[in-house]
């Protein structure tokens, strides 16, 4: 009998430090990703993705590693997952884990992309990967509507936090 409790408890409690380690991912609409650009205090980086997208995911270990170099200047790195609604949380949350993703990471709860990729940008088309990258202080927006390699990448965050 108590070879039982204690093997229950052994196995609750690594359920409980295995699910610590597990991202939690907040449903957000266009909107809430609208106003975190718009009235963040320290520089931002959006970047929208989608896990079954290789571009995407071939760019996030950039942000992943280049983005922290800046954390003394403020800088900010949220990734917008795109992915599909059965994927969320589950499944984006696995992914994470499984690309040691460390950032916070918001899924985009929309369906329509003729109506939430403009309010972005006029220019976006629905094409993924795409950054918007914004500094209030400084009044530096830019949107990158295709991957950033890590060298352009470096750049655009350079230039970012100029002024800053």
């Amino acid at each position: 009998m108590r070879k039982g409790i204690y093997l229950t408890a052994i196995m609750l409690m690594f359920f409980i430090v295995q699910n610590s380690n597990a991202q939690s991912i907040k449903r957000v609409k266009i909107k809430d990703v609208i106003k975190m650009a718009d009235t963040s205090t320290v520089p931002i980086v959006i970047n929208f993705f989608a896990t079954w997208c290789r571009p995407c995911v071939q760019e996030l270990p950039w942000f992943e590693s280049l983005v922290p170099n800046y954390k003394n200047k403020g800088v900010k790195l949220i990734l917008v997952s795109l992915d599909y609604g059965d994927d969320y949380p589950k499944g984006i949350a696995s992914f994470a884990k499984k690309a040691g993703i460390n950032s916070e990471i918001v899924w985009l709860d929309e369906t329509d992309p003729n109506y939430f990729c403009p309010k972005i940008d006029k220019r976006w088309e629905g094409t993924i990967p795409v950054s918007l990258i914004v500094n209030n202080k400084n009044h530096f927006r830019t949107f990158v509507n295709q991957q950033l390699p890590e060298r352009q990448l470096k750049q655009v965050l350079d230039q970012l936090i100029t002024d800053n």
